[in-house]
Order: structure tokens, then sequence, then C-alpha cells
């Protein structure tokens, strides 16, 4: 099976707990699907067939701090911030994407506040959220197929059909896919979508199985971008506001909570990135 590499960064304080660290390599090796884990630089490096989501849950509380994905891959690596663009019950989270020197590319990621149960999962042709995932396009379909499974062979599935994800009881779907059609250089600057139906595979008797497998509207979307693989970013500060890398996750990306906003009462600025 296809490992992934994984760059995971400890919140260390002032100085490295090392029989933590010590103990979460410990625990990280004892587990089936860890191939090795070791520390470097601040971080702990994971080689794993285990989605990341699940790696990083297990550094974070054997550590006992929290702990985030820095880099994920060594090769060609990719990322899109999944999120309802207008509105609704807030659904949110995150897809990696990496390509393997020979062999497939691997999806990875986890998505909160889904419905329990099944829901489709796909890469668009547009990476266009202008209108939210309404102007996403359609699914991505360079070989102009029909929709179908993505164990289906290239001209009988549109590239961009990844299947379905499961959430759970609490509305989260974590998962771990690896495809064998898409290329990390193909859908860069397109966008991904998780749908608010089952993906049928094609399978189904309803006139849209073959389009898009009669799975529904998308609940959410996001533009796949490039993104760093393992021990290529230093960041551990955002230079804007001051936020470092293990709280970034937990801030919006704009307005309120990150740099400065107004407050209407006082009528002044204040520093949201602090509140």
């Amino acid at each position: 099976m296809q490992t992934s590499k994984l760059e995971v960064l400890l919140e260390l304080g002032p100085k490295p707990d090392e029989k933590a660290i010590e103990k979460t390599l410990k625990e990280l090796k004892s587990l089936d699907g860890v191939q090795e884990a070791i520390y470097k630089d601040g971080a702990v490096m994971v080689e794993t067939v285990l989605p990341s989501t699940i790696i990083v849950d297990i550094v974070s509380k054997t550590y006992g701090k929290r702990a985030v994905l820095q880099g994920f891959g060594e090769t060609q690596s990719a990322v899109a911030m999944v999120s309802n663009q207008c509105g609704g019950t807030k659904v949110m989270g995150v897809v990696r994407f990496q390509q393997m020197d020979q062999g497939p590319m691997i999806a990875d990621g986890s998505i909160d506040g889904l419905s329990p149960g099944q829901h489709g999962l796909h890469v668009h042709d547009m990476g266009d959220i202008s209108e939210g995932c309404k102007s996403i396009g359609v699914h991505f379909n360079p070989h102009k197929s029909s929709h179908g499974s993505p164990l289906d062979p290239p001209d009988r599935r549109h590239a961009g059909d990844l299947g379905n994800i499961v959430a759970d009881e609490n509305g989260r779907a974590t998962f771990r896919i690896l495809d064998n059609v898409l290329k990390i250089w193909d859908i860069v600057g397109r966008s991904i979508s998780v749908t608010s139906q089952p993906d049928d595979l094609g399978r189904g008797s309803s006139p849209l199985s073959k389009v898009n497998g009669n799975s529904g509207e998308p609940l959410a979307c996001g533009i796949i971008a490039r993104s760093a693989g393992i021990f290529q970013n230093p960041k551990r500060i955002c230079a804007c506001d001051g936020v470092v890398v293990w709280d970034e996750r937990d801030r919006p990306l704009a307005g309120k909570g990150r740099r400065c906003c107004d407050n209407h009462e006082n009528k002044q600025k204040k520093q949201c990135c602090k509140v």
C-alpha cells in the first residue's frame, strides 16, 4: 500500500519536552499502518497509510499539546479548504492531495458538519467560487466520459469522480483515497466538492446517474491550490497579525479574528487577533 509522509508540527513552548516526544513516537510506532515516526526540527515526521487527521489527533493527545499538519508528502502536493460558501449548515474541512512518483494520487482529508452517512466527493472543472458552489462547473471530465465509479477505467468515469466519503454520527468524514486517474498537475486551480447525497457511481436508474451519480447539490466546496511538502514550509507565525501557526487553524481567513476590525460600539479599531 502507498504510504504518505506527514510533518506534524508540535507546540514546544520554551523548551521541548523530551519525554513527551519520546512517548509520542512510541505510540505512533505501535499503530498498525504507521511505518516510521521520527522527531526533527520541532516536528514529528510520520510515514503512514492512515488518514492525516487521525495521525494529528493521536500526536496532539499523546504529546499533550496542540499539533498541526505542516507538510504533506515528499513530491507534488496540493490542498483545498472546503466550506459552504453560501450559508446554511456549517460544513467545512480540508482535503490534501499528493502525487506519487510512480503510482496513484492520494486524496486525504476530513470534513465536518455533514449529515451521518455517505456523501459524494468530486473534482469540478472550474476553480471559481464567486457564486459559491454554484459557479464551480461540472465534474472534471477531460475524457468526455459518463459519470461512474472511481474504480472504472477513464472512458467510463469522469476523472473527477472520487466516489463517496462516510460521515460518522458526529458529522465528520475522515478519508484517504487512492486514485489512478487524477493527477495533481491537472487539478490545481480547479475545485472539489462534497454533495448532499450519496453518489450512486453511475449505476442508478435516475437520469442524473450518468451525469453526477444523482448525488444532489454540492454542500461545500473549495479551490485546489499547491501546498508544501514535508519540511518545505518554515512558517511558524503569521507576519500579518502575529497568530502562531497552531492557533491559525482556529481563526478565520479574514475578518473578525484576524488583523483588526471595527468596534462599532466604541467607533474605534481593535486588534481582533487578540480577542
